[in-house]
Order: structure tokens, then C-alpha cells, then sequence
């Protein structure tokens, strides 16, 4: 484990999905400063995360062609950029272009850095499941940033959200400055020539809809929790926010377990630990009698659907070995983001018959996807490594 690369990444990532955070977390600044309607923040919201998720896979692609580690400070660089213009932005298009620019340099950075951090963390699944935990911490950190910066001001003050992203541009450079491009390419093209696995594609559309379906239930969750609790449970909106605080925290928790569970007992047996766990967490917060109850469902659940981030993630990797960045632009990108997709759909069913019903609707979904976890085969990092 190159853990002095290892740390770089991880720091990248933080920088990047803070970004990635900071977009939703200025809508409600939009919508009180400029008086946007539902519907214009709900255009801003496809913007970010549907332009993202479907170019993410044209950056993999590319990346495994032709790969470049200038990728990396680009993406964050330019997420960095469309945060900045988004407040300063005169009219709603610029604003729109501005934050489609940010989704674009998130999607940029993802393929490249996950590649990176895979080859800086060697055969480890905790090396990634600190890669990832690092972007949350990030995302975690945005709406506290923007209620600094933008609360105490106004949208006038974007600018000053540059700030990490042009210190971590700093802090790449100098870390990176012995580094050369050319080295890094030849390299990758030796590898690819010598390495005798094939990309084993039926196994990975296997593993990206297991994703699929973990990503459904998830954004559901994520999104109707607060609000399952304060109607549903009639809670408090400070109990329905510690619900939520509760799922997201334990997901930090489930991905540092999954990573050293992954290399203890290996990546398959950690993915179907976690959906086992999944199932009977998500029926306790269906069935919940008190917020009190929910927390502790929560905390289980977001707990056990994290256990198999990581191990996903390097899975589906090694079922492309000539393919890695492309096979995390889709699994990262846009299997994860069907889950946000079918949310307008799943909230119409809780319009018409209640959060329940919904809930009970992705833990079918959550079951389907826990019995293609079972299906899902091993493929030994040795078997892809370059000879």
C-alpha cells in the first residue's frame, strides 16, 4: 500500500465531493435570494446529478485509453469553478450552465481517482473504504460551508467556495511535481499489453444491477427519512433529522468496517453479509412504533448497506480488469444515480398512499438485489494483476 498516495487521494476526494455536496446545499439560498420555483430548483438538481451520472462512463472510458493524471486536480478544479459562478450567475441559464459545469468536473474526477486510489491501496478493500470515506466526509462537511459562507452573506459570495479546491490544486502539485504523464502512460499501456485477463462483462452487468438495487432503497431512505419520521412516527423535525443524521453517519461506519471485514474474510462474503443485514434493518424501520426505534433501525441499516461499498467497487473493477476506470465511471455513476432517478415516482406513491407503502416497496426491491448478491462470483485480484 502506497499510503502516502493512498492519503492524497483521499484528501482529493474530500476536496471534490464537497463540491458534489455544496450544490444541493445552496438551492435553498437560490430559492429564498432568486425566488426560484420547485421546478427551477428541481431542473438545477438534473443539472448537477443527471448530466454527471450519464458522462461519468465517457470519462472512464477515456481515462482507460488515454489515461492522465491531470484528470484529477481538473475535476475537482472545475466542480470548484461551477460552484463559484452558480451564486454570481445573472440569469437562471448561466446559473444552469454553471452548476451542469460542476457536475461535469465531478464526473471527471471519479473514474481516474478511483482507479489511482485502487492501484495506491494494492490488494487492500480498507484502502478503498478509506477512499471513500473520505469523500463523504467531504460531502458531510458542505452544508456546513455553505451556511459559513453563504448565510452570513449572500450568493454574491460563491467565489469564496473556490478556496479548498485551489489550496488542493497546491497541495497535488507539489505532492505530484516529480511525477511525469508520459512514465504513468507507458506504463499503463505495458501492463494492459501483458496482463492475460479478459473483461468479464456478464459478471459485471450481474454485479451492476445488484447496485441497482442497493441504490433505489438507499436514495428513498435518504431522502423520506426525516420526513417518515416526523409524519408517520409523529416526531419532532429534530427527530426526524437525527434519524437521517443517524443513517448517514453509520454509512461512514459501514464502509471502514466493510473494508476490513473484506480483508479478513474476503469481498463476497462482506457483500452478502451486508445485504442479510440490510433486509431485517429496513423491515425494523418500516415497523418502527417511536422515533427512538427508527434511529436505532437506521443506524443498523445505513451500517449494513455500506458494508459492501468498497467491496463493490473493487469488484466490479477486477470483473474489467482492461477497463477499470470505465467499470467505476458506471458503478460509481450510473447505477448509483437510478436510485435518484425513480425518486420523483416513489414520491408520487407516497402522495397517493404513504410513506410506508413506498418503504415497503423498495424493501422488495432491496430483496431482489440481495438475492443476485448470492449470485455474484469472486475474481481473484491475482488474476488480474499485470504480470
Amino acid at each position: 500500500m502506497n499510503r502516502k498516495r493512498l492519503g492524497l487521494l483521499t484528501g482529493t476526494h474530500s476536496i471534490n465531493d464537497l463540491y458534489q455536496g455544496l450544490i444541493p446545499a445552496l438551492l435553498p439560498f437560490m430559492a429564498l435570494e432568486r425566488g426560484y420555483s420547485y421546478t427551477a430548483v428541481s431542473g438545477l438538481i438534473l443539472a448537477a446529478t443527471g448530466l454527471s451520472s450519464v458522462v461519468q462512463p465517457l470519462f472512464g472510458l477515456y481515462a482507460d485509453r488515454h489515461p492522465r493524471s491531470w484528470l484529477i486536480p481538473a475535476g475537482f478544479l472545475l466542480a470548484a469553478l461551477g460552484v463559484a459562478l452558480s451564486g454570481v450567475a445573472e440569469s437562471y441559464l448561466w446559473t444552469w450552465l454553471a452548476i451542469a459545469m460542476s457536475g461535469l468536473g465531478i464526473a471527471a474526477y471519479h473514474p481516474p481517482a478511483t482507479t489511482a486510489a485502487r492501484q495506491a491501496g494494492g490488494s487492500s478493500q480498507k484502502a478503498m473504504s478509506l477512499f471513500s470515506v473520505g469523500g463523504m466526509l467531504g460531502a458531510a462537511a458542505a452544508p456546513l460551508v455553505a451556511n459559513a459562507v453563504i448565510g452570513a452573506t449572500s450568493l454574491s459570495a460563491t467565489p469564496w467556495l473556490a478556496i479548498p479546491a485551489a489550496a488542493m490544486a497546491m497541495v497535488w502539485w507539489w505532492s505530484t511535481r516529480s511525477e511525469r504523464a508520459s512514465d504513468a502512460t507507458r506504463a499503463h499501456a505495458r501492463s494492459r499489453a501483458v496482463s492475460p485477463a479478459t473483461n468479464d462483462w456478464p459478471a459485471f452487468l450481474r454485479l451492476s444491477s445488484v447496485i441497482v438495487g442497493w441504490s433505489i432503497p438507499y436514495v428513498t431512505v435518504l431522502s423520506m427519512a426525516a420526513l417518515y419520521t416526523s409524519r408517520e412516527l409523529h416526531g419532532s423535525h429534530a427527530e426526524g433529522a437525527l434519524v437521517l443524521t443517524c443513517f448517514t453517519g453509520a454509512s461512514a461506519v459501514g464502509t471502514l468496517c466493510g473494508g476490513a471485514l473484506a480483508d479478513r474474510v474476503g469481498r463476497i462474503i462482506t457483500i452478502r453479509i451486508g445485504y442479510i443485514l440490510a433486509l431485517p434493518a429496513l423491515a425494523g424501520l418500516i415497523l418502527a412504533g417511536s422515533p427512538v426505534q427508527a434511529m436505532l433501525c437506521a443506524a443498523l441499516l445505513g451500517t449494513a448497506m455500506f458494508l459492501p461499498f468498497a467491496s463493490q467497487v473493487t469488484l466490479a473493477q477486477d470483473y474489467l480488469p482492461r477497463n477499470p476506470a470505465t467499470a467505476a465511471g458506471i458503478t460509481l455513476g450510473l447505477a448509483l444515480s437510478v436510485g435518484g432517478m425513480l425518486s420523483p415516482l416513489l414520491g408520487m406513491l407516497s402522495d397517493s398512499h404513504g410513506l410506508r407503502t413506498s418503504l415497503n416497496v423498495v424493501l422488495i426491491v432491496l430483496g431482489l438485489a440481495s438475492a443476485q448478491a448470492f449470485q455474484l462470483g469472486n475474481r481473484h485480484l491475482e488474476e488480474t494483476a499485470p504480470a
